[in-house]
């Protein structure tokens, strides 16, 4: 019998889930999906649940600790004082205050998070990567020799797809002071121009502390596109459930890759979590070129993990059903407190 444990969700205040989606339409539910999914389920698990909000302070977090003593805590937070980059910070008090956590460590997260840091790295490590620039905040654009278009422009440190649509794509210099323009100001946060490759979107998640298993390869489809759209994981296509049936967006087990097309993804797999100090639960996401080549676009510690969306997926396809999934991000989180 599984050990009944104290567990504290920490989300943010405006993803706090309600008891029961009764009433919610659809597009409601989405947005916290992921946090009712979770504290759902490990209730179910039989664990003592309590979901703990956290905005831009740390004190509701200390004072849960001294007072309810959780045994870990379930870590879904993805920004601190509205940045998704100041989210390790939050990672790094926890281990401060000595109590245990899921997902990734304040170094893996602070490695990842970094697009151009990432990137790299792991080009030194002699792993596939696009040609990428640069654009801090207040300086001129200017496109070095050799980045040729087309373009893809996002921001250095947001994940989920934020600031990301077709527009991203450009083929202009023009069109790219635009964008970075863009990312700057609807984003707050310095911008990367990276070569579009054309191909396919696959995903690896990964699993494990220092014994890291990488989950069957998953791949983001798109059957309807407008015409002249090209297939990027957009925040429309991320986000809106409508736009996603509309468009035939959905996500199932990559097919027709060879046996060894697929080990080099599970060997680069490996090797990405193990130069970016990954650890707990993450997902790669790369671009596969019509010729085969496999280039490296970011690393994200701590994916989604809702029921519904690609980690969760692939996990099951793997044999590993939903609550064994969130029960063993449970138990990685206590062992790498321990050591294992």
């Amino acid at each position: 019998m599984k050990r009944r444990l104290r567990v504290a969700v920490l989300t943010h205040p405006s993803l706090v889930p309600p008891d029961s989606i009764e009433g919610y339409s659809e597009q409601e539910v989405y947005q916290w999906k992921t946090e009712y999914d979770v504290a759902t389920t490990l209730r179910q698990l039989g664990h003592d649940v309590r979901v703990l909000a956290v905005a831009d302070e740390l004190t509701p977090i200390r004072d849960a600790v001294v007072e309810w003593k959780p045994d870990i805590i379930f870590n879904l937070l993805e920004e601190f004082l509205g940045r998704q980059e100041f989210d390790h910070h939050v990672v790094s008090f926890l281990e401060l205050m000595q109590v245990p956590y899921t997902g990734c460590h304040p170094r893996g997260l602070m490695l990842a998070r970094d697009k151009a840091l990432s990137k790299k790295l792991l080009a030194y490590h002699h792993v596939p990567v696009p040609k990428f620039a640069v654009y801090p905040r207040r300086r001129r654009v200017v496109r070095p020799k050799g980045l040729d278009f087309p373009l893809i422009v996002k921001s250095l440190v947001h994940e989920s797809s934020l600031g990301i649509s077709q527009a991203s794509i450009v083929d202009t210099d023009e069109k790219l002071r635009e964008r970075v323009a863009f990312i700057h100001k609807s984003n707050g946060s310095d911008a990367i121009a990276e070569q579009y490759v054309d191909g396919r979107e696959i995903y690896a998640g990964i699993i494990g502390n220092a014994r890291m298993e990488v989950l069957p390869v998953w791949e983001l489809l798109f059957e309807n596109l407008p015409p002249g759209a090209v297939p990027i994981a957009t925040a429309r296509v991320k986000h809106n459930t409508d736009y996603q049936r509309r468009r035939g967006i959905y996500q199932q087990a990559a097919e027709d890759l060879s046996p060894a097309l697929r080990q080099t993804v599970i060997h680069t797999t490996r090797r990405i979590a193990r130069i970016l100090d990954l650890d707990g639960y993450s997902r790669v996401d790369y671009r596969l070129s019509p010729d085969g080549k496999l280039y490296f676009l970011e690393a994200n510690p701590n994916p989604d993990v809702a029921q519904s969306e690609e980690f969760a997926s692939a996990a099951e396809e793997r044999g590993l059903s939903y609550p064994a999934l969130i029960q063993r991000i449970v138990r990685l989180g206590l062992n790498r407190t321990a050591g294992g």
